[in-house]
């Protein structure tokens, strides 16, 4: 099971179930979530909806391993991260993501599409998208600078430099550090504000919110998506994955 799914009164938490890979995301990870939020959307007895990893990481990024080995799907089918990215735009309820660990890759850029973001203290962030030759995405290179500002976020996009629990907080990418073991008690109490406001009405409110984004959001994707497919397998792109095989620092000479 890749997504552990418990309720706790009307919340409801999303356990990133892939502890032996530090929660990197497959395609059947995000079809999952893809799944549990559409379910959670839906369902009444839901008011709001907590993001969290089991083990020593939130989310290690892509499975680098199963991008070299994608399935194969029927055509007309849609899996993986396009889906998961859309469906987590358009998520109509309160949403947390509670940060247990490392965030690199797509455990930093799904930031942004939630309400709250709390941090265990020693949890790390990271976007390392430039070092392995390619380009940001889940329309990163728009949210980022929108919630955080410009000069943040480029040193986050353009660095690929680690960011702790506290620059975080102080830059506004986070909003809280929880107390040691704490985190899902403070992801719960956060939810738990919900639990007797009427849905409907968190839903009008969040939807109006969300619409003023999206036509923005998909067409900062679709650029992104452009470059990244055009950088992927190029050479710095090749050199960035080797070098990650070899434990080697990589050589992008003038790349």
């Amino acid at each position: 099971m890749v997504l552990s799914i418990t309720d706790q009164g009307r919340s409801r938490v999303l356990t990133f179930n892939r502890p032996d890979q530090l929660n990197a995301m497959n395609d059947a990870l995000y079809d999952a979530i893809t799944e549990a939020l559409t379910a959670a959307a839906t369902d009444a007895g839901v008011s709001a909806v907590v993001l969290t990893g089991a083990g020593r990481a939130f989310c290690a990024g892509q499975d680098l391993a199963e991008m070299a080995n994608r399935p194969t799907y029927p055509a007309g089918e849609r899996h993986g991260f396009g889906p998961f990215i859309e469906t987590l735009e358009a998520f109509p309820k309160p949403l947390c993501a509670a940060v247990n660990g490392l965030g690199v890759g797509i455990g930093l850029t799904l930031l942004p599409y939630c309400d709250k973001v709390i941090m265990a203290p020693t949890a790390r962030l990271r976007a390392p998208f430039v070092s392995l030759g390619v380009t940001a995405e889940a329309g990163s290179t728009l949210l980022l600078p929108a919630l955080i500002g410009w000069p943040a976020a480029a040193d986050i996009l353009l660095t690929g430099r680690w960011v702790s629990a506290a620059n975080a907080v102080e830059i506004g990418l986070a909003q809280e550090i929880a107390p040691e073991g704490g985190l899902l008690d403070r992801a719960q109490a956060w939810a738990d504000q919900f639990r007797d406001l009427p849905v409907a009405s968190l839903i009008a409110t969040r939807s109006l919110m969300i619409a003023a984004r999206v036509d923005a959001g998909a067409a900062a994707r679709h650029r992104e998506d452009h470059l990244f497919r055009k950088l992927a397998g190029g050479p710095a792109n090749l050199e960035a994955l080797a070098a990650f095989r070899e434990k080697r620092p990589a050589d992008f000479g003038a790349m």
